[in-house]
């Protein structure tokens, strides 16, 4: 069977992972949020206290680590870490360990090892790229920094009332990141050349779903889905 495979890409608070959610649950096929795998590596590194700058201990925990997907859901070494990656410090520092050369390619061996068995749509900075060159279809998503910013604001004052940060610094958090994952040597945020590209600035998350469905559908991604019995009802 040839599995479906729909790579996702974008800079920080573009709507990568909130989208992707919505097109496999529309799909009905496995969703991977491959930013969340390095935030739960990083949350380990923090709960460990290890220093960000020891990338030997870093590359020896990776290699310890079992991080996996259930029913959508990011389990760390069998513990369900799905609040506690989000935390202000992971966030923080995840750019830093995910810029690690050695931590990608265990992580990426992991993502294609799942691809390989599964229909799946992940998303991340690097997927169609690298982790998926072969995707069957690449989306890059983009917005405004300002309008990244707010969405990340927004998303994280749903999940801690207490938010002490302004919507300033958030913005200042995502040049950074922008330029980290950019820059960094080891598989930066690019575009792939035969990537679709779409501006979310002025579109809601629903818009946007219902286009790359339409994307789908033309290249009868859909239609090869339903005949192998995988989506029931796109309702």
């Amino acid at each position: 069977m040839h599995y479906i495979q729909i790579a996702i890409d974008g800079p920080a608070g573009a709507g990568k992972s909130t989208i992707a959610k919505k097109i496999a649950k529309k799909l009905g096929i496995l969703y991977i949020d491959t930013g969340a795998m390095y935030r739960a590596l990083t949350y380990k590194v923090v709960k460990l206290k290890v220093d960000i700058n020891n990338i030997e201990k870093i590359n020896e925990i990776a290699k310890e680590t079992n991080i996996e997907f259930r029913n959508g859901i990011i389990f760390l070494d069998g513990i369900d870490v799905s609040l506690e990656i989000r935390s202000q410090e992971v966030t923080k520092l995840v750019s830093f360990v995910a810029q690690i050369p050695e931590v990608r390619v265990i992580l990426v061996e992991l993502q294609k090892k799942v691809a390989n068995n599964n229909h799946v749509v992940m998303d991340g900075r690097d997927i169609g790229s690298n982790v998926l060159p072969n995707a069957d279809v690449k989306v890059f998503l983009t917005a405004s920094v300002s309008e990244r910013a707010k969405r990340r604001y927004l998303e994280m004052l749903e999940k801690n009332s207490d938010l002490t940060l302004a919507v300033e610094d958030i913005e200042k958090d995502i040049k950074l990141r922008d330029k980290m994952d950019s820059e960094r040597e080891a598989s930066p945020l690019i575009k792939a050349k035969d990537a679709i590209v779409l501006d979310t600035t002025l579109f809601t998350i629903d818009q946007v779903v219902e286009e790359i469905l339409n994307i789908l559908s033309k290249k009868n991604i859909i239609d090869y889905l339903t005949d192998t019995c995988i989506i029931e009802n796109r309702a």
